[in-house]
């Protein structure tokens, strides 16, 4: 008797927590699931750093094979040939819009 009046004591109070539990998640999920949209469609300042960096190191890479390009044309060019020296003066107004759009 002493043990099943206990439980019927402490029940109620073990319920209450159960249903606070469950309240509270319900009241806090539409916070959580908006929190979570603002999260994805928003980018953090570390995000925007690596991806200007990225974009950066593009930029470079691109300015670097151009200009390797511009310098095979102008050995070409100074060995008489003048297809390449037109081909390295078009090189160039590449790399000058490449450097423009960096900037």
């Amino acid at each position: 008797m002493k043990i099943s009046l206990g439980l019927a004591l402490i029940a109620p109070l073990a319920l209450t927590g159960c249903i606070a539990s469950a309240v509270g998640t319900v009241v806090t999920a539409p916070v959580k699931i908006v929190s979570k949209g603002v999260d994805l469609a928003t980018t953090s300042q570390s995000e925007a750093d690596e991806n200007r960096g990225r974009a950066m190191r593009k930029a470079e890479e691109r300015l670097g094979k151009l200009q390797r390009q511009r310098d095979k044309a102008l050995r070409k060019c100074d060995d008489g040939d003048d297809d390449a020296c037109e081909q390295a003066r078009d090189i160039q107004e590449q790399i000058d819009e490449e450097r423009d759009r960096v900037m």
